[in-house]
């Protein structure tokens, strides 16, 4: 059955480029979430007076992998203790956020959330956003496929490439 995750976890373009190369993963759009503006622009975004988060919409065969296993790559290629920031990227549109679809979503991020605190995992509290998805916008065209289409991008060699080869190193085996 083809499911749906929504998911910040700083710029959309480090999951982005993570979550497309998962086995199961069906397709993975850069978008906004959790914001007031309708149909915001990159720049209002950036400008932090949307609300919105810069997310990635995962959409998955949960026949092949299953939302914790999603939530165990989201856990992993961010640091969900830095409050509306990550590294150079600050501000609330870079927040980590898990927005679920549905109740079972919700039960099995906090869960996870909770098992994560309890284990110690960072010496920082998580301050990771659970909150139902209540609006999805897309981004802007250019925002799709960024890593693999502007590779030699400043931003995508010093922030986007070591994430991701850190993730391939680590998911080898989950990989199409």
């Amino acid at each position: 059955m083809t499911k749906e995750a929504t998911l910040g976890a700083g710029c959309f373009w480090c999951i982005e480029a993570c979550y497309k190369e998962l086995n199961g993963v069906i397709s993975v759009e850069s978008g906004y979430s959790g914001g007031k503006t309708d149909n915001p622009t990159y720049k209002e975004v950036c400008a932090g007076t949307t609300g919105h988060a810069e997310v990635a919409r995962v959409v998955y065969d949960d026949a092949l992998i299953s939302f914790d296993e999603l939530l165990e790559v989201f856990w992993f290629v961010h640091d969900p203790t830095q409050l509306n920031r990550q590294g150079h990227d600050i501000g609330t549109q870079y927040r980590s956020v898990i927005f679920f679809h549905d109740e079972e979503q919700r039960d099995i991020a906090e869960n996870y959330k909770q098992r994560l605190t309890e284990e110690g995992v960072w010496n920082n509290p998580i301050v990771t956003e659970i909150s139902p998805l209540t609006n999805y916008y897309p981004a802007e065209d250019y925002h799709r496929d960024y890593y693999e289409l502007n590779p030699g991008n400043a931003y995508c060699q010093a922030v986007v490439r070591p994430k991701v080869e850190k993730f391939k190193q680590v998911f080898g085996a989950r990989l199409k």
